[in-house]
């Protein structure tokens, strides 16, 4: 399960919907081992594309040892589908390679809704899990 604060479902929510005709993409950090998402971090999708995100490799760099410096690890990490489910996609499957974060999906394809769902992926498997907002 994902327990997830307010502030970083609305924080995500925002940047997907800012975003929006291209896909958002991010990371909330939490302490080492903690499990807990606590530090929303938007980051720049470097495709700039509605079907497809990519984190911007210095961008990435420089988050991922920020993260390090602070004992910190990526507990969510987040982006948008902009016209479809929030259902992660065969490229996103192949690209998971952080076996403990909760893969998070929010579809913006709805102008008054957001879809928002949680999921764990270990070697190329796919598995919901409950979100709750705290």
């Amino acid at each position: 399960m994902l327990r997830i604060d307010r502030a970083c479902y609305e924080a995500i929510v925002a940047h997907a919907r800012r975003d929006h005709p291209d896909e958002a993409c991010g990371v909330v950090a939490g302490a080492l081992g903690s499990g807990r998402p606590e530090r929303f971090i938007p980051m720049e999708n470097a495709q700039r594309s509605p079907t497809y995100y990519e984190f911007d490799a210095a961008e990435k760099l420089k988050v991922f040892r920020e993260m390090d410096d602070r004992d910190e690890e990526p507990v969510v990490i987040y982006h948008s589908h902009t016209a479809t489910e929030a259902y992660p996609s065969r490229t996103d499957v192949a690209q998971a390679s952080i076996p403990e974060a909760h893969y998070v999906l929010a579809s913006t394809r709805e102008p008054d809704r957001t879809e928002f769902r949680s999921f764990r992926i270990l070697d190329g498997v796919v598995t919901e899990e409950p979100v709750e907002i705290v």
